[in-house]
């Protein structure tokens, strides 16, 4: 992992022999929304910041609609690509974005997973769509789960972690503690089922509530002052 420190702001990458892969902060007021004119432009500079052709989003809905190599903007929460030299990212400010790299079949995706899309499994979901189109494997796949709103700061209703306890997938994992929800230990049962190796998950352990190391967006602290970071990886 590296701190990359640039006019724009401060961003957490991580740069692998055929990836890289980047999360966006809050530093300097870097704000990524798409909705906005200073989002687009910094949606933009990146483009010519890591000199790539192109530049891929969706309009995250909370679902597990998955895309693969869209030639536009799609309604959704999940891309795949193989296509080199294109950015392909997702928005937060809270929900936990994941990046996923099958190191074989140099294949990548990218993941907004918050609870919604976390109980309907769209991470589960997009590994496995990479598996029917692309033959990946587990062992071949490393994850990285980016700054979201932790167990620690993460209060929900009874109702809503009762809903995650019924779905087969989470009922036997620590997935609360009390009425505070763990999206992270939802989302690494998720990878395992997958067959992701443990050592091959890593985890920024950022909470966006309430961590003191960067500044980060979070819609719960802000709400709707609060910017959107983006998460983003690209094919050499």
């Amino acid at each position: 992992m590296k701190i990359i420190n640039n006019d724009m702001g401060t961003f957490i990458t991580y740069d692998l022999e055929n990836v890289k892969i980047v999360f966006s902060t809050a530093e300097k007021n870097l704000d990524f929304n798409k909705n906005t004119v200073i989002g687009k432009q910094n949606l933009k500079k990146l483009i010519n910041y890591h000199n790539v052709r192109e530049l891929n989003y969706l309009n995250q809905i909370h679902s597990d609609c998955i895309f693969i190599n869209p030639h536009d903007v799609k309604e959704g929460d999940a891309i795949i690509s193989n296509k080199r030299e294109e950015i392909i990212g997702v928005f937060t400010a809270d929900c936990v974005p994941v990046i996923l790299y099958d190191e074989k079949n140099n294949v990548v995706a990218t993941v907004h997973s918050g609870w919604q899309g976390t109980i309907k499994e769209i991470v589960l979901k997009t590994l496995t769509k990479m598996k029917e189109v692309y033959g990946s494997n587990g062992e071949d796949i490393k994850a990285f789960i980016g700054p979201h709103n932790r167990e620690c700061c993460y209060e929900v209703s009874e109702e809503l972690i009762n809903s995650f306890k019924e779905r087969d997938l989470y009922k036997n994992i620590e997935i609360n503690k009390g009425r505070h929800l763990s999206l992270y230990n939802c989302i690494l049962k998720q990878l395992k089922e997958f067959g992701v190796m443990e050592e091959n998950i890593i985890d920024i352990k950022l909470c966006t509530y309430c961590n003191k190391e960067f500044k980060l967006h979070s819609y719960r602290k802000d709400k709707e002052n609060s910017g959107r970071m983006f998460s983003y990886v690209y094919i050499k």
